[in-house]
């Protein structure tokens, strides 16, 4: 059905518009239930579905699908591994289920036709051509989503979705051109999808390769791309050679020598270039938009065994952070123990068998640790004067900042309101920098702040003694006062977690979950088995698979990601803050 990941893509395919074709994958699998499927899309996901396909049979019995369109069947053969398939009659059984979808597909679908709507009205069907062409407009305006299934594992289904790709969804010309901005101002810039246009690519990907080493997958936006070309990370301002590129195929790759806008291809060698950067025409560049990619949530302590170990862990965790912007890695100053963040436990438990398996090093991994956050409950005013004589020139300055809360999500802003030349402006920059390497270390436990908002509204300087630094080391100072009075308080994740089990089972998995300082948010039932979705401290959460997996004899399953941050209960908090003492 629909998981939680799910409603996730779909929100953000939602924002940016982006239109999509539905597929019921696992057909074959016990509980498959495509109707039921159908109805999630509307209740869950708020989508109008246009059903294409219904499938014959289900679980152990699934055969292939009835094409609506057609009013064929499709039935895959298993000695193929779905390679080859037979198109027959619709099965006797299915044939009223048959043409009751199709009448009502026809209903959605030529709508977005005025001439097809006419002659529907009088009675006349439209011919397949029509009928696609209707279903691609519709798809493409949002309208509604086409629906098909099938059973990817066992190459099921496959090949009419690839065919629904190319039919019913645009194609990079038939998508609004891209916006970016100009590299030193926020002045827009427009490219559209045209080999004239300037060259403008997106790395969207990053993978390392046992044969050619880094591999960059770009998305081009506009313009041309040859191989040996000179083209610009705007991002870092660097420069960088085109050497091999590669069209990528399922199960092999083609050395091709150009691309065209709408391609994407994958680049071979490229440095220091990351998920999300813009690759462009040095001589018209220009910044896309970069990828947002969420705060990791959790982190672990991990040491290399053996010296020998040391240089190649580094190497390791390097290349997969490259891959994964998501993961992060952070060396204490002080201890040089090496800590690397992620966004689960199991998101971190995949990286570090990754670590031994391919790049073939043995490390320590600690207990994992939850990644707390600061933030602040109310307003508070600092007026701070930094003061320091030593022979000769000496610093001084003296700021006014209000620390206001923000909504949660909002992060750290900076604002300055002052006028009149209070603070000369050259000076700004270095109050900012100083709240900024100050968020690093919240005043009660030392996790990083967010979720606040610092307006500098006047202050005071000397013409002699003032500087950046100056400025910045009373940001700093500033930041310890006003923050303790701004009744700092302790964040913690919280989890969306939904746990599908039999009946039996829920009484105690509700419990369970309760005692984690769970909130039940909803239940419900999904075939023959209950659905459980809480809200669940991340902290609460270490081992819970296992627990599960004990508690229901392995019949039960959960999924999870980050939902929000909360305030921590203020005993859990004196707890956090004993422990780090």
């Amino acid at each position: 059905g629909v998981e939680p990941q799910s409603e996730t893509v779909w929100r953000q395919a939602d924002r940016y518009e982006v239109p999509r074709i539905c597929f019921v994958n696992k057909m074959d699998r016990i509980g498959a239930d495509f109707f039921r499927c159908v109805e999630m899309f509307k209740d869950r996901l708020g989508a109008k579905p246009a059903v294409l396909q219904l499938p014959i049979g289900s679980e152990s019995e699934y055969l292939g699908v009835v094409d609506l369109l057609t009013m064929r069947s499709i039935i895959w053969k298993d000695e193929s591994l779905g390679a080859e398939f037979v198109d027959g009659d619709i099965p006797d059984d299915m044939a009223d289920m048959a043409a009751e979808y199709r009448e009502a597909l026809l209903e959605l679908v030529v709508d977005q036709d005025d001439a097809a709507m006419e002659a529907y009205l009088e009675g006349i069907e439209p011919d397949l051509a029509t009928l696609k062409a209707c279903i691609r407009k519709g798809a493409i305006a949002g309208a509604f989503v086409p629906v098909l299934n099938g059973s990817a594992f066992k190459n099921k289904g496959v090949q009419p979705l690839l065919d629904a790709v190319i039919d019913y969804l645009p194609s990079p010309a038939e998508v609004e051109a891209v916006r970016g901005t100009k590299i030193d101002s926020d002045e827009e810039v427009v490219r559209a999808s045209r080999d004239d246009e300037p060259f403008s690519a997106l790395a969207f990907k990053i993978m390392t390769d046992p044969f050619v080493g880094s591999l960059s997958f770009i998305r081009i936006y506009s313009g041309v791309l040859n191989t040996s070309d000179s083209i610009l990370n705007s991002a870092k301002n660097a420069r960088q050679k085109v050497g091999r590129m590669l069209l990528m195929h399922a199960n092999s790759r083609e050395d091709i020598k150009t691309a065209y806008a709408g391609d994407i291809v994958a680049l071979a060698g490229l440095k220091n270039t990351t998920t999300g950067e813009t690759l462009c025409s040095p001589t018209d560049p220009v910044v896309l938009e970069k990828i947002d990619f969420p705060d990791p949530v959790i982190e672990v302590a991990v040491e290399p065994k053996t010296k020998s170990d040391q240089e190649k862990m580094s190497t390791a965790l390097g290349r997969l952070a490259q891959e994964d912007p998501s993961f992060r890695i952070t060396v204490d100053p002080e201890s040089g123990q090496t800590v690397i963040k992620g966004m689960g436990e199991l998101h971190l438990e995949v990286l570090v068998d990754r670590m031994r398996r391919e790049f073939d090093v043995d490390a320590n991994v600690g207990a994992p640790q939850v990644a707390y956050r600061e933030t602040i409950s109310r307003e508070a005013d600092v007026d701070y004067i930094h003061k320091k004589q030593t022979g000769g020139s000496g610093q001084y300055a003296r700021i006014k900042i209000t620390f206001s809360p923000l909504p949660p999500g909002s992060g750290f802003q900076f604002e300055s309101t002052v006028v009149g030349g209070r603070v000369p402006k050259e000076f700004i920059p270095g109050v900012q920098k100083g709240l900024l390497s100050s968020n690093d270390s919240g005043v009660l436990a030392g996790f990083p702040m967010i979720d606040y908002k610092a307006t500098l509204y006047d202050g005071d300087s000397h013409d002699v003694d003032s500087s950046v630094m100056a400025f910045e080391i009373a940001a700093r100072a500033a930041f310890r006062e006003g923050i303790q009075k701004a009744g700092p308080k302790l964040l913690e994740p919280i989890m969306r977690v939904e746990v599908v089990t039999p009946e039996e089972y829920m009484g105690d998995i509700i419990g369970d979950l309760n005692s984690r300082r769970g909130n039940i948010s909803s239940m419900d039932t999904r075939g023959n088995a209950r659905v459980i979705n809480a809200q669940v401290p991340l902290a609460n959460m270490f081992g819970y698979v296992n627990n599960l997996r004990s508690g229901s004899q392995g019949r039960a399953q959960f999924t999870m990601h980050f939902d929000h941050y909360e305030q921590v209960p203020q005993g859990v908090a004196d707890e956090v803050r004993a422990k780090l003492a």
